[in-house]
């Protein structure tokens, strides 16, 4: 009589997911703690005597110190691993939110130095927090989920205003603007603590059994990117090998195209409002609500990108075919806001706008890639490079936008300006980029 092996290998966890979770609480915070300003600015400058040009100053300080910081950022990554990084970025950067609050301490003129300097440290202290999504996303999910796992954290960016908005409202208005600085700040603290615990190498995860680790592994995954050598020590980066990430073809064509991209994001973000306020003729009331369906859009095709590459991933098992076909043809389709330029009906330039921004979300897929192809020696510094040149459109592109509404009295050239970065972007994922692999150092 034959007898049957009852023997079941361990079902695999989800620490993975988990993780991804916990990345995206993290990132709503960190747009929650950007948002503080746009919340509480109006009072504290109000109460403080800021014009309107020492406010844009303070704006524009954290985005400057934020491109300035990726890549010492990224080499700090590299060289010390997710973890310990991870878990300084998110403590300096809520001490930096938290001080905000207290520069009505200062005097005068000091209390504008004082809100410029917290403002910029606390960019500096961000620097590092999405290279180290990308880092510890490469280290915990193999390529058949990736797109997934970046499409979850990145998504909290739209929902960070939603989450927050309201909080920072209701506190600005019962207890002073100082609150809202002393809540995000307070709460980025709790959160960095709590990251000794949540960021955890695949292999010592407490939550991770090795049916998920060795499931991991198989599919590419770079769980040992953070071990240390047989001498005890962690090497970081050789510097000298930043020229090669910068004449590499592939990860050029990625970086052109994360700019390109990013200037799609800016616009929604800095001149969307103004466009429907402006040129549309709708009250402040109204773009508020207006300019939210075109976000959810965005979050609804930023999820449905990232499955859909990895639907493709697992389908065709071509890392190009999965991550390259949702970036094309979601930069294409966002190119449907030019239609704007010959409309009237306010629902119709909601209605491609909409369409634009969920284009936009599904093409949103350039952290995937950089997780698929960094050197694995030195995935920080490639990711810091990576966003230093996707940042560098938010202070070009709103400054460009501007002159082209200044010079024309019009928004037609500006919406084909964006646009023309969505076929750029297209292009470089077509033509420059070539085949998606992971870039391997030469010694």
């Amino acid at each position: 009589m034959e007898i049957k092996n009852t023997t079941h290998s361990p079902k695999k966890t989800n620490a993975r997911w988990l993780t991804v979770v916990f990345l995206f609480i993290v990132t709503a915070i960190n747009y929650g703690d950007r948002a503080t300003l746009g919340i509480a600015g109006k009072a504290m400058s109000g109460e403080l005597g800021f014009d309107a040009a020492a406010m844009g100053w303070v704006m524009s300080s954290f985005g400057i110190a934020y491109v300035i910081g990726q890549l010492p950022g990224g080499w700090l990554l590299d060289r010390f691993g997710s973890k310990r990084v991870y878990f300084c970025s998110i403590l300096f950067w809520s001490i930096f939110t938290l001080l905000q609050g207290t520069v009505h301490f200062f005097i005068g003129a000091w209390a504008l130095i004082m809100l410029f300097t917290f403002r910029f440290l606390m960019g500096l202290a961000e620097a590092p927090s999405f290279p180290g999504n990308s880092r510890i996303t490469a280290a915990w999910f193999p390529s058949k989920e990736r797109a997934t796992a970046v499409a979850i954290f990145n998504s909290a960016q739209y929902f960070a205003t939603v989450i927050f908005a309201p909080i920072m409202g209701w506190l600005t208005h019962e207890y002073g603007w100082q609150s809202v600085f002393f809540f995000m700040g307070g709460l980025g603290i709790f959160i960095s603590l709590v990251t000794i615990i949540a960021i955890r190498n695949p292999k010592d995860h407490p939550l991770a059994n090795q049916a998920e680790v060795d499931y991991i592994v198989e599919g590419g995954a770079l769980v040992d990117m953070d071990q240390k050598k047989s001498d005890g020590k962690q090497s970081g980066p050789k510097l000298t090998y930043l020229m090669q990430l910068l004449t590499n073809r592939m990860l050029l064509g990625v970086y052109l195209g994360q700019y390109c991209i990013n200037c799609l994001t800016f616009f929604f973000i800095t001149w969307f409002p103004i466009y429907l306020n402006t040129e549309r003729g709708m009250n402040i009331k109204e773009v508020g609500f207006a300019a939210a369906i075109p976000a959810i859009c965005g979050f609804v095709g930023g999820i449905s990108g990232g499955i859909f590459s990895d639907f493709l991933m697992r389908k065709t098992g071509s890392l190009s075919i999965a991550r390259k076909t949702p970036i094309i043809l979601g930069m294409l389709f966002s190119m449907t806001m030019i239609l704007c330029n010959y409309v009237d009906s306010i629902a119709l330039v909601i209605l491609f706008m909409s369409m634009a921004f969920f284009g936009k979300g599904v093409g949103a897929l350039g952290w995937a890639v950089m997780a698929d192809t960094a050197p694995k020696e030195m995935s920080g510094l490639a990711g810091g490079l990576f966003n230093m040149f996707g940042n560098a459109s938010s202070i070009i592109s709103p400054i460009i936008i501007g002159y082209i509404v200044a010079w024309t009295e019009r928004f037609e050239w500006a919406l084909v300006f964006v646009a023309g970065h969505a076929l750029v972007a297209a292009f470089s994922y077509l033509i420059i980029v070539g085949p998606i692999k992971r870039m391997e150092l030469k010694k």
